[in-house]
Formats: structure tokens, C-alpha cells, sequence
């Protein structure tokens, strides 16, 4: 989840050092606030940058991105 203040850079460093770990699965979405009592979202990212993350991951060999505003750790989850 992203949106909490992270800069694209640090996400970008994060991505890559999944990767470094042989993870080949990735999901990249959004962080919306569920209630006045949870953190505040900083930015909202634009659905643009999430493309650019998604490209971001496959180039660095990922087999599976999700990357977009609405995407969560069960998107398609069978």
C-alpha cells in the first residue's frame, strides 16, 4: 500500500530489493483511509504513476504485478 508519505524513489528502492529476494509477485495499491481513527492518507497517487510502477517491477523481472489505485494483496484471489 502506498500513500502514506513514501516518495517514489523509496518505493522503487522497496520493489527492488523484493526482488533481490526472489519474490516474482507484486502488488502495489493504494492505501485509503477506513476511518477518521486510522492514519491519513498524504498523497494519492496517480493511476500514471502506478503504470509506471507496474512497468517499473516487470523490467526488474517480476512475473505477476497488480499495480493500481484499487489493488489489494487478495486481488484475484482464487
Amino acid at each position: 500500500m502506498i500513500g502514506l508519505g513514501e516518495t517514489l524513489d523509496e518505493i522503487k528502492r522497496t520493489i527492488y530489493d523484493l526482488k533481490k529476494t526472489d519474490c516474482d509477485q507484486i502488488t502495489i495499491g493504494q492505501y485509503l483511509r477506513p476511518s477518521l481513527n486510522h492514519l491519513a492518507v498524504k498523497k494519492y497517487w496517480d493511476p500514471s504513476e502506478f503504470e509506471f510502477l507496474y512497468s517499473f517491477s516487470k523490467e526488474l523481472g517480476f512475473k505477476k504485478v497488480s499495480s493500481g489505485p484499487l489493488v489489494r494483496s487478495s486481488y484475484h484471489a482464487g
